[in-house]
This record gives structure tokens, sequence and C-alpha cells, in this order.
């Protein structure tokens, strides 16, 4: 079982234009698309799509778009009622793939929500193996709330010993002050990992620009996080893959062309394949060739649908293994 928890979940939708966005201008939509949304939402649909065990904690009244949503496709989860809409997205796909989104801020949580958020969180967690802290948090919750569940995940005495394995995707303040909540799993972007390395005191990590272009330079301000404390370090580099670090070495992973439909929830599914190995078994090399590969099918789908283990090819990645120590 993988827990789920999206403290700021979304309706997405993704409109699909005809050719390139023009600022400015009218342009006609291709085609519209409407889907529960949210970092961990989106790993949540990718892990029942492809049969796993998966729950989704997440504010939200009965009634709500979003949670509909959810029941429609049969994706389990937990609601908090918070007595208020959940925000929507909005994202444009150019026909070459490249996507625009504006986000909305979301509903505000109060101290009492964020404490019964967390109550629930918990209470779902017990006999999970991992629970994952994902996406933006909304109006009035602090930058560190994925910390603070991590922590209480761990001390909680009902997990008497077997707490589940904590990952993070977020962005932001809020995933800088996830460092300190010392994740098993990491996922950042290229931005992310270059701000993050620069707060663990790696000043020369590289603009993000220079992280996609070099893998080692990528596995190198990946190390550092992990020196930090967290546990791995799985960077997403856009079409250039993605990088895996641990205690025990560095992987780089590329996947044969594709021609990108929408990059919206790419991430996300590549933290879903790589928990979907890790939970099967797969050594670290392994994880690696899943999250990439399942990254790679959510591109060349549209919208912010996203792929089942069965519509993904790992055979078509390359791994190769890296140094990153002097």
């Amino acid at each position: 079982m993988i827990v789920t928890l999206t403290a700021n979940p979304s309706l997405d939708r993704t409109v699909e234009l005809g050719g390139p966005l023009e600022r400015g201008e009218v342009q006609r939509a291709v085609s519209v698309r409407q889907e529960s949304g949210g970092k961990g939402v989106n790993v949540s649909r990718a892990l029942k799509a492809s049969g796993l065990d998966t729950l989704a904690v997440l504010p939200g009244d009965p009634a709500d778009p979003v949670l509909t949503g959810l029941e429609a496709i049969g994706v389990p989860f937990a609601a908090l009622k918070i007595g208020a809409p959940l925000r929507s997205n909005v994202a444009l796909t150019e026909p070459d793939g490249v996507t625009t989104k504006v986000n909305e801020p979301g509903p505000e949580l109060s101290e009492e929500l964020q404490e019964q958020l967390l109550e629930l969180l918990v209470e779902r967690a017990r006999g999970a193996s991992w629970v994952v802290l994902a996406g933006s948090v909304p109006p009035g919750v602090p930058a560190d709330f994925y910390a603070t569940a991590a922590e209480r995940i761990r001390t909680d005495p009902s997990f008497d010993g077997a707490a589940p394995k904590v990952a993070v995707d977020s962005s932001g303040a809020p995933l800088a002050a996830s460092l300190k909540g010392k994740p098993e799993l990491l996922k950042p972007n290229a931005d992310e990992l270059s701000e993050l390395a620069a707060m663990v005191g790696m000043h020369d990590a590289g603009t993000p620009a220079e992280l996609e272009a070099s893998p080692e330079r990528a596995a190198k301000a990946a190390r550092a996080l992990v020196e930090a404390g967290v546990g791995a370090v799985l960077a997403t580099l856009g079409s250039k893959g993605a990088v895996l670090v641990t205690a025990e070495g560095a992987w780089h992973a590329t996947h044969s062309p594709i021609r990108a439909v929408s990059t919206v929830g790419a991430g996300d599914s590549s933290l879903a394949g790589y928990l979907l190995a890790d939970l099967s078994g797969a050594d670290a090399e392994g994880r690696l060739r899943q999250a990439v590969a399942h990254g790679a099918a959510a591109a060349s789908l549209p919208g912010s649908t996203v792929p089942a283990v069965n519509q993904t090819n790992p055979s078509a990645v390359t791994v190769t293994a890296l140094v990153t120590k002097d």
C-alpha cells in the first residue's frame, strides 16, 4: 500500500492548442481534458492504473469535483471536509509539447484543519510501505508542513517501529523545509535540485540548464543532499532523463526519443514508476529505469493522463553508472 498526501489538490484542465501559444490573441482549442489532480493525487492515479493498492489523502468536501472525479475513476481516497471548494488549474499545451500552466492558490486551511489533516494521514498510513508527501501547500499552511508530517509518521507510537518510508515531491519553500524531515526519497527537478544543493552548502552546483546538460553534475548536486541526510534523490531532468543517487551509488537514465504531447504530470508518473519498481523488489537501476519509462509514457499521453505499467517501455531506457565522488 502506498498512501499519498496532497495538501493542495486541484481540478486540472488541460487545453490542447492547434498551434504555438500567441499572447494577446484569440486561439481555439483542439481539445480540453479535465482530471482530478495535484502531485500526490497523480501518483495515486498512476499506481491505481497499474493495479497497486493506494490511498489518496486530501482535503475536500464530498461534492467537490476533485473528489467526484476520483470516485468516477475508482481511486480510493480519504478526504477531510473543509467547507470550501478546491482550486482549479489550467495547462495550455502546444503541438511540440511545450506546456504553460496557471495554478490557483487554493483554499486557506486553518491550524485546526491542518492538525486534522495530519491526524487523518497518520491514521490511514498504518500498514503502508510508503507515504508520498506531494505538491504545493495552500494558503495558511506553513512551509514545514511536510517536514512535520514526516516527523509525525516516524514518531507516532501506533506504528510500533514499522513506520512507512517517506517520499517528498514538492517545490519552493515546502520542498526546502522538507530536508529537515530527512525523507527516504526526494524527487526534485533540475530547478529544484540547483536550489537545494546550494542550500546544503554546494555553491557551485550549477544552473538548472547546466544540471540538465550534465548528468554527472546533477548527480554531484544530488549527492550533496544524500550527504545531508536524504535517503535517495531521484532528480528528473526533462528530456535528458533522470538521475538517481543513493548512499551506494549514482546512475543516469535516458529514454529513446518520443513524441511529447503533454508534460503535465510526467514527474508525478516518474515517482509512481519508481515506487512501483521498489515494491516489486527492483534494485536501484531497476527503480530508475521504471521511473524514466513511466515519465516518458506520461509525456506521450494527452493532458495529465497517467500511464499504466503496461503502457511503459523499460527496455527503451538506457541506464549508466556515474561517479560522483572525487
